[in-house]
């Protein structure tokens, strides 16, 4: 899809005083109604879609509790190399962050909610859409774990260089077969937040070969400087081309790559990032929790493009401090990992 429609317009935005580039209104609607929203700003020129049928999820024998539990809690060899990629690149894809089985123990769990969240089957029972729930660490405790990891949480903090972290939100995204792109986007346009110390750990629950749409990072931590004389349009697809032609033309490298079976990608809130159509039969699902430095503030002037943002922070105010009953401190880890709520 190339433009947005005028009804689409009207469902989406609100406000008389709406313009193309002008996103300062608040989103007055859900977080699904967000992404429906954001996917349709992507350019997708490729034509007929045909999609291709993979393998079905290995049979991989599956952790119990306590096994899981420890393995989330089970420090990562982080080295220095590592943080010195992420600091230079804004990205870094790591191998082994979860092991087999817990990566298909995060598959069961999460098609068990979006089916149940969705009433419909995945793997095919859903086409074209980008689904998407979030704050499901509030209410389920295998979730819980895999979002307040302490393995995870210790990996965004060093990567970042903080000595304490928070969580902003938890994300079960599921780009469902024939979805298009994901546009070109940076998360320091979407996260209501006074700082720059802010990660995304993107947890895929399935490896992802390059023909699902594996997210892909524009390297370099000053590569979203490429990109700020461009408006942002929050009708059409000009954007994304716009930012897609100044990276082919300025020779921006892309890290397309697959991810294997319980590898994991960290991105900075700078990083520039897509991805590309599922071209598969199998709903590409994936886990994304959202931290920051403790002690960052709310902006001043919150806009659309951070969708619900008061439902992450509740009671928080623009310009004042981040912080609420759902934002914990992950690192170092304060109190009841993996325990319900």
């Amino acid at each position: 899809m190339t433009e947005v429609s005028g009804a689409e317009q009207n469902r989406f935005l609100t406000g008389d005083n709406a313009t193309r580039t002008d996103v300062n209104q608040a989103w007055e609607q859900d977080n699904q109604a967000w992404w429906d929203w954001y996917v349709s700003l992507a350019d997708n020129q490729d034509g007929e879609v045909t999609l291709q049928e993979l393998p079905p999820t290995p049979a991989i024998a599956e952790p119990d509790d306590a096994t899981l539990m420890a393995e989330l809690a089970e420090p990562y060899p982080l080295t220095d190399d590592d943080v010195a990629f992420f600091q230079e690149n804004a990205f870094i894809k790591l191998k082994n962050v979860l092991s087999p089985g817990a990566t298909v123990r995060l598959r069961r769990e999460l098609v068990r909610m979006l089916t149940a969240e969705f009433d419909s089957d995945l793997d095919g029972g859903i086409s074209d859409r980008f689904l998407s729930m979030d704050m499901m660490w509030t209410t389920d405790p295998i979730i819980r774990a895999y979002v307040l990891s302490p393995r995870i949480a210790k990996i965004c903090a060093d990567l970042l260089k903080v000595p304490r972290l928070r969580l902003y939100h938890d994300n079960i995204l599921s780009k469902e077969p024939a979805c298009g792109r994901t546009p070109w986007h940076f998360d320091d346009h979407h996260f209501p937040l006074a700082s720059h110390d802010v990660v995304t750990a993107w947890i895929p629950a399935q490896a992802i070969p390059l023909v699902m749409g594996p997210l892909a990072f524009a390297a370099g931590m000053d590569t979203y400087k490429l990109i700020e004389g461009v408006d942002f349009n929050k009708f059409d697809t000009s954007y994304d081309r716009t930012v897609a032609d100044i990276f082919r033309q300025s020779g921006v490298r892309v890290d397309e790559s697959p991810f294997e079976i319980g590898e994991v990608s960290f991105h900075h809130n700078l990083s520039f990032h897509t991805a590309a159509r599922n071209r598969t039969t199998q709903s590409r699902i994936v886990l994304a929790n959202t931290f920051y430095a403790d002690g960052a503030r709310v902006l001043d002037q919150p806009t659309m493009v951070s969708g619900d943002w008061l439902k992450f922070i509740p009671g928080a105010e623009p310009g004042g401090l981040a912080e609420s009953d759902m934002n914990p401190v992950v690192w170092p880890p304060e109190a009841g990992f993996g325990d319900p709520q």
